[in-house]
């Protein structure tokens, strides 16, 4: 891996993140018309072309859904119900009610929690699949209170989707699942077809297809973020394990080609050490050639004066996930003002988050993490404001009603006030 002073390093160079290709946005525009207009037959036609399957079916069935949880190995099974309670718990302690607001004159005015009612889970296949991911999207759904959660995961070339994902959606509670990946399957949830129904809102991780999609698609229907690449950002000291960091790093390098791993350091013989750790773990990993060009083409290693000055270089990345390497993590987490989700001291890998620990993996990427936070029981739910003002009340407010409308000259609202206080000029 690269070392590089973090003094010497210009901003740009720091910020740099992958750019999806040019001619994304056209190619995905014309996906989404064509599913608008042909729903189901786009769809299948779609799954054939990119995912070479050719599907009888678009609704993975109850039925299915069952065996795939019968098939899975036990041990697995107690894992992901073992991630699905800690998710569960954390997740419970998101949900929060309205409140109501009582003054002078019988005046009340507060705010309403309602589920929304439809929503959409995009699971990503491929490469890899991720039931942690149904957990992630579908269990926090699940608390909110929403009424329908539909699920689409792209197929194999044999029709089916990994019998994981199926099983997770069935322990989530999601209600119905989906044969339909990529750009079509966001399409297929933000316009509707014969068969998958339109929702409210997506979420969910996906490439830079999947990406753009719920871009374009956003108005329509709610999203919850647009996801890059995945980055993580390790904080260690000179005492750290060259080789547990250099885990660390790889854990996330080997999901794209495009994920970012970085190591900031006070010490240049943990940077050094972490570099040759990591090369020879690359060898490894069956997932070398993917984590090679990650670290090749968006790793690095800074060097800093001093713990404070690596958090502080972490605060301009803005990683989606921070590990802090150091003996007393609770010293410098009051520090930290930019990251999606911090894992904290030595014992505390990312994959920890990724599967078991129960905060949500689905976190803000590509610095969004400035203005973003991960997805939660939150993302599921409309707040509706309410007021209720008397008669009387009205009537000492009006004429400040009314000056404000003024102002702004809009005379209509003024007169909206006054008419019921003082009747119609």
């Amino acid at each position: 891996m690269r070392i590089l002073s973090y003094a010497q390093v210009e901003p740009s160079q720091l910020l740099m993140r992958a750019q999806q290709p040019a001619d994304v946005g056209e190619r995905v525009r014309a996906i989404i018309e064509d599913v608008a207009s042909r729903g189901d037959e786009a769809l299948l036609d779609y799954a054939e072309r990119f995912d070479g399957a050719k599907l009888t079916a678009l609704e993975v069935t109850a039925q299915e859904l069952d065996a795939a949880l019968a098939s899975l190995d036990p041990a697995l099974r107690g894992a992901m119900e073992t991630a699905a309670a800690n998710i569960r718990a954390f997740h419970s302690a998101q949900l929060r009610e309205g409140f109501c607001l009582r003054g002078k004159d019988g005046v009340y005015m507060g705010q309403k929690i309602t589920p929304i009612e439809k929503v959409g889970l995009y699971i990503p296949g491929g490469t890899a699949s991720y039931p942690s991911t149904v957990f992630m999207n579908a269990i926090p759904a699940k608390l909110a209170g929403c009424s329908e959660i539909v699920m689409v995961s792209p197929p194999g070339r044999d029709g089916a989707i990994a019998a994981p994902i199926l099983a997770a959606a069935k322990l989530a509670g999601v209600t119905r699942v989906f044969r339909a990946g990529g750009a079509q399957a966001v399409a297929a949830l933000a316009y509707g077809t014969q068969t998958v129904p339109r929702v409210d809102k997506i979420v969910g991780p996906g490439n830079a297809y999947v990406a753009e999609a719920k871009r374009q698609v956003f108005g329509r229907v709610a999203i919850d973020m647009i996801a890059g690449p995945s980055e993580i950002l390790v904080v260690a000291d000179g005492k750290s394990n060259p080789a547990w960091v250099a885990a660390d790093l790889l854990s996330q390098a080997e999901h794209d080609r495009l994920a970012a791993a970085v190591l900031v350091t006070d010490s240049m013989a943990l940077a050094q050490a972490v570099s040759a750790e990591v090369e020879r773990q690359l060898s490894l990993l069956p997932r070398e050639a993917i984590a090679r060009a990650s670290i090749e083409n968006a790793g690095k290693i800074l060097v800093t004066d001093d713990l404070h000055e690596a958090i502080r270089a972490a605060n301009a990345l803005a990683p989606e996930h921070l590990e802090l390497c150091v003996d007393d993590p609770e010293a410098y987490l009051p520090e930290v003002k930019n990251a999606g989700s911090v894992f904290m001291g030595r014992w505390c890998p990312e994959s920890l988050g990724d599967y078991l620990a129960g905060p949500n993996h689905t976190l803000p990427t590509s610095g969004t993490a400035r203005f973003s936070s991960p997805l939660g029981v939150d993302d599921f739910i409309k707040k509706t404001q309410y007021t209720y003002y008397t008669q009387a009340a009205l009537g000492r407010v009006a004429d400040e009603i009314a000056v404000f409308a003024r102002a702004e000259g809009l005379e209509a609202h003024a007169r909206a006030a006054l008419v019921r206080t003082k009747g119609m000029p």
